[in-house]
């Protein structure tokens, strides 16, 4: 899923926001922890991290500390 022969960060990025979109990811659903989706691809935890503060600055995703990060409310058929 991940090509290791391209930057890692910008595809997990693309992934996520297409999990997001589709509906993979629900409308209002928390979403994988960070570790999980850390071990889902393969990747270093603060790669997930990047990857999750690049989705909460287009909106797709909110975090709330103590209780996780979920997807936005209007995320679903939001194209960016």
């Amino acid at each position: 899923m991940i090509d290791r022969t391209q930057p890692v960060y910008p595809q997990l990025v693309s992934i996520l926001r297409a999990r997001i979109t589709d509906g993979t990811y629900a409308s209002g659903s928390r979403m994988p922890a960070v570790l999980t989706v850390a071990t889902e691809f393969d990747v270093a935890a603060s790669t997930v991290q990047r990857a999750f503060t690049a989705l909460r600055a287009e909106g797709l995703i909110i975090t709330w500390s103590g209780r996780g990060s979920f997807v936005a409310e209007h995320s679903q058929g939001t194209h960016q």
